[in-house]
């Protein structure tokens, strides 16, 4: 599923009354409602969903596989997702 099959699948459920550009601005609303969670707490936790939270990655050494030569990958920030248990049994 794609951004553009879940905006379709949002104003399948809210029914006849909502326009697509309606349930675009909600799929759109939410996920900025996320990166807003997610910059200012950390983490962002939808019960019986599951929890987005920043992780930190160490710096590291990596390997060009081309060459074979080592690089060194800097620290960096990144989302994890754990899901909960809601989602893990619909699954």
């Amino acid at each position: 599923m794609n951004k553009a099959d879940l905006i379709a699948e949002v104003q399948r459920h809210l029914g006849a009354e909502c326009s697509k550009a309606h349930a675009e601005k909600v799929v759109n609303s939410v996920l900025a409602s996320i990166q807003r969670g997610l910059k200012k707490d950390k983490e962002v936790q939808l019960v019986g969903f599951g929890t987005f939270a920043v992780k930190n990655r160490k710096a590291r050494t990596g390997r060009n596989p081309q060459t074979k030569e080592p690089l060194q990958i800097k620290a960096s920030r990144t989302v994890g997702f754990r899901a909960g248990t809601g989602l893990k049994g619909s699954i």
